[in-house]
């Protein structure tokens, strides 16, 4: 009798979850979900070292004190990030997963919270009320009707945009892309493979490239697997320690070492210091709704972005470039902002890592369900899964943004009103480092084309709107310095 109850829930989930219906099986989604977490997990360690070393304007660390609660910072990070992942998983039925958002995490540290007077606590409030604007634009429809108004060019230009942005920063994180001598950027060191951990990274770039042309299923998480076993021998036998001004051969972010347990304690403390309308005490009404708004316009298209560049890349976008479920997306992903600020651990956002975990067979939801669930494990077995350093993990990104980039077919390169508010788009988001600042300047190229060539009576409201939006968010830092 047990045998068929078992096959009765499996295939309630399988139903639920649309895992045949999508092609997929629950071995993909599984490792996909995987693939995914070891591609973003990174930022259990990366957003302590952004928020925990900034002190606050009453000169405190975040969470209290004259000194890093970077263990606290993690441990929140990742519960935040799992729970929300399989919040995403479960109702909007999509393979994206969520975490505290780059970009956003040091915006708010050192353009907020280390402001004079300002608090640790008053800061995340403002989080939390950006996230509760943004959740009500969603529930009004507004969010998702603006996504709606974007032509299909500008969707693809944004995809193919995210994948080159992804490939940069994991050539970067992995030192492979580094600062020049004399130049802005270079290869390696003085252009060359010189170090251990950037052979690392050439290995798993190779074993993934390879695996994918051969066809193997888990092409992307073996890969990682087999990066993190050759760079914890290497350590093993020729320790090289983190890297440093000091110490420019070390490992980038993660020294992969097996310690002597496997398993600590969180420590969940941080979760609820917030102060929700203390700072605009602190820095007046007009200065502070500056900066919530400047928190919103990321949040606001980072997001749109990423699920149709993550979409496209599954084959799940409609004709129009719209995801299934865009609304429950969007919905997810604003609570998502109030969520990170209740958290203490800056706005969580959907990540374009996802697509990591859909390059190795994800289609679902179960996929960051799975993620989510590695992440809550995580806030336990720190000690794990900091094995896996930047050189390992990163080699995937690299593929992942080959594979987006192949979004630019669609785009008509003889029209230049389509063609160059795409590469605009495109371009600015690696050279910027940002995804927000392409999207903005590719609106907004777009609109004043078709004005000066005739054409604004196309241009959908909602794009003037947000192209207007982008203007005031790209004059935003000398408004902000203008009113102190």
């Amino acid at each position: 009798m047990s045998a068929p109850a078992r096959t009765g829930l499996v295939a309630k989930i399988d139903n639920y979850f649309e895992i045949t219906s999508r092609g997929s099986t629950f071995g993909r989604e599984i490792r996909g979900g995987l693939t995914t977490f070891f591609t973003m997990a990174y930022i259990v360690v990366l957003n302590p070292l952004i928020l925990g070393y900034v002190v606050d304007g009453q000169g405190n660390y975040l969470g209290g004190g004259t000194e890093p609660n970077i263990g606290m910072i993690a441990a929140a990070t990742a519960l935040i990030a799992g729970l929300l992942s399989i919040l995403m998983g479960v109702w909007a039925r999509f393979p994206l997963a969520m975490a505290a958002g780059l970009g956003i995490n040091a915006f708010l540290a050192y353009s907020i919270a280390s402001r004079a007077g300002m608090s640790w606590p008053e800061a995340m409030g403002f989080v939390v009320i950006e996230g509760i604007i943004i959740t009500v634009l969603v529930l009004s429809g507004f969010r998702k009707a603006v996504f709606a108004a974007v032509p299909m060019f500008l969707k693809q230009a944004i995809a193919v945009g995210i994948g080159l942005f992804l490939a940069f920063i994991g050539l970067v994180d992995a030192g492979i892309v580094s600062t020049g001598a004399g130049t802005i950027t270079q290869f390696g060191h003085g252009g060359y493979i010189s170090t251990w951990p950037m052979v690392v990274f050439v290995i798993g770039l190779f074993t993934a490239i390879i695996l994918m042309v051969k066809k193997v299923r888990g092409a992307l998480l073996i890969s990682i697997a087999v990066s993190t076993v050759i760079a914890v021998i290497i350590e093993a036998v020729a320790p090289l320690g983190q890297a440093s001004a000091e110490n420019p051969n070390g490992w980038a972010n993660m020294v992969p070492t097996v310690g002597d347990s496997v398993v600590s304690a969180p420590d969940f403390s941080l979760i609820g210091q917030v102060d929700l309308f203390g700072g605009f005490s602190s820095l007046g009404v007009l200065t502070a709704l500056l900066l919530i708004f400047s928190l919103l316009i990321t949040d606001f298209f980072d997001t749109m972005g990423t699920m149709t560049a993550v979409g496209a890349e599954a084959g799940l976008n409609d004709k129009e470039g719209n995801p299934p479920r865009s609304q429950q997306i969007l919905l997810v992903d604003s609570i998502g902002a109030a969520a990170g600020g209740l958290g203490s651990v800056s706005s969580n956002t959907s990540y374009i890592e996802s697509a990591a975990g859909v390059g190795d067979g994800a289609r679902t939801g179960l996929a960051p369900v799975v993620t989510g669930i590695a992440f809550l494990l995580s806030t336990f077995l720190t000690p794990l899964y900091e094995l896996v350093p930047f050189e390992a993990a990163t080699p995937v990104l690299v593929v992942v943004g080959f594979l987006m980039v192949s979004q630019v077919a669609g785009i008509d390169w003889k029209d230049y009103r389509i063609a160059i508010p795409a590469f605009l788009t495109f371009i600015l988001m690696p050279f910027g480092y940002s995804i927000s600042v392409g999207i903005g300047a590719g609106f907004i190229s777009f609109v004043v084309l078709q004005i000066v060539t005739g054409g604004a009576r196309k241009v959908h409201p909602l794009m003037w709107g947000a192209a207007g939006a982008f203007v005031l968010y790209f004059v935003l830092g000398p408004i902000l310095g203008a009113v102190g």
